[in-house]
């Protein structure tokens, strides 16, 4: 049953519900050989102990430093302490510096199940870092320098002002380019750039924005397109049959516009630039116009570049990046669309998402909104866009001086 609708506007409902997404973990996550379960069913239920994602492991930190910056409570900042020692501790390569993908956590060991460097890993690394730095963690800062100079040695390409996307354990890039690390290392910039001052991350992240948002969406009729060969050129094709790859997924994913939508307005507020607002303007409002779902409600997961629906899934964050893409244009513009869009996208997910019952975010609905798996957080989940969309809102709202929209 769905609980009473709430005054999602509010900035008393976006803390409240920030506790009750972290209270779904807080109970269960904690593996008391070091780190954080990653695998759980809908009812919390742990159905893979040992396999532990990169992803997952740096999100841990970033969601546990953003309710100790809502609350001030002190043992979300015990859960940066410790998410991020099991960072430092299970993934890093301290002979090569990179991070392994994917381990096998076992009493207290950890064996490399996949040692692939991946941008997209080290991103996350570099937002982790960030984050705890802004809990207290004093260490943080020489971590984020250490993991911001290790990409810029291995991923960084000068000619196309991006990062590449993937390298063997012994650095050797791979000829595959995405937009999905840029967009991540953005994010992981402006945060770094929030929390230590220094502008040459503000600087790299402002590149990053123009060259996927300008000169690669130019190339792909405007919108972010997510699979590019090594000279920067579109793959059309690159998993165009695999719809599984969560980390690679084929087609214009409407959540990435979204999801640019909100770091260009994020990174206006720091680095001002004249294209931003209409950027995000145009990113945000021909994704609700190509990927609303008139009939069910929701945003569809992937559009084909034909415009046609290539998958009407519909997955948690592409809402939760939506709604709060669409909460900072209704503060920034003041435009009343914005603000009914954030409520109409909220009530959504509050009608269908939300796990009234158990707590957290169902993962993935089909097309006309029914939940066909008891996976509550697989691999990279753990309700960190959810959680986050409700702190990007309350830090938004703070910086109007505001307590709701």
């Amino acid at each position: 049953m769905t609980a009473a609708r709430p005054d999602f506007r509010s900035s008393e409902f976006l803390r409240a519900h920030s506790r009750e997404i972290m209270a779904f973990y807080d109970p269960v996550a904690t593996d008391p050989d070091g780190g954080m379960y990653h695998f759980f069913l809908d009812d919390g239920t742990v159905y893979e102990q040992r396999t532990r994602h990169l992803v997952s492991a740096t999100r841990f930190v970033v969601t546990h430093a953003m309710l100790y910056r809502i609350t001030g409570e002190e043992r979300y900042r015990r859960g940066v302490l410790r998410a991020l020692w099991f960072v430092r501790t299970a993934f890093l390569d301290r002979a090569s510096g990179g991070y392994a993908w994917l381990i096998d956590w076992h009493a207290g060991a950890a064996t490399p199940l996949d040692a692939t460097r991946h941008c997209y890993g080290m991103a996350f690394v570099m937002l982790a870092c960030a984050h705890a730095l802004q809990a207290g963690v004093a260490d943080a800062r020489g971590w984020l320098a250490e993991s911001f100079e290790m990409a810029e040695q291995h991923f960084w390409q000068a000619d196309a002002g991006l990062y590449a996307d993937e390298a063997d354990s012994g650095w050797t890039l791979t000829g595959y380019r995405g937009q999905n690390a840029n967009m991540h290392a953005c994010e992981a910039m402006i945060a770094a750039f929030r929390f230590t001052g220094e502008h040459r991350y503000i600087e790299r992240a402002e590149q990053l924005a123009q060259g996927i948002c300008q000169r690669q969406a130019m190339l792909c009729g405007g919108w972010v397109w997510e699979h590019f060969h090594a000279d920067w050129s579109p793959d059309w094709d690159y998993n165009r049959h695999d719809r599984s790859n969560i980390f690679r997924p084929w087609g214009y994913q409407l959540g990435h516009q979204t999801e640019w939508a909100k770091l260009l307005l994020q990174l206006d507020t720091l680095h001002p630039a004249p294209w931003h607002l209409p950027c995000a303007r145009r990113l945000f409002d021909t994704a609700i116009e190509k990927g609303w779902d008139q009939a069910h409600g929701g945003i569809f997961y992937g559009m084909a570049p034909d415009g046609s629906i290539c998958d009407d899934s519909k997955y948690h964050w592409v809402q939760a990046e939506s709604l709060a893409a669409a909460a900072l244009l209704a503060l920034h513009t003041a435009e009343k669309r914005y603000a009914h869009w954030y409520e109409r996208i909220w009530d959504y997910c509050w009608t269908h998402f939300v796990d009234h019952k158990h707590g957290a975010w169902f993962r993935i609905l089909d097309g006309a909104n029914r939940n066909h798996t008891r996976e509550k957080s697989n691999a990279g989940k753990v309700d960190y866009h959810n959680l986050g969309a409700c702190h990007d809102v309350l830090m938004a709202l703070q910086a109007h001086d505001k307590q709701r929209l």
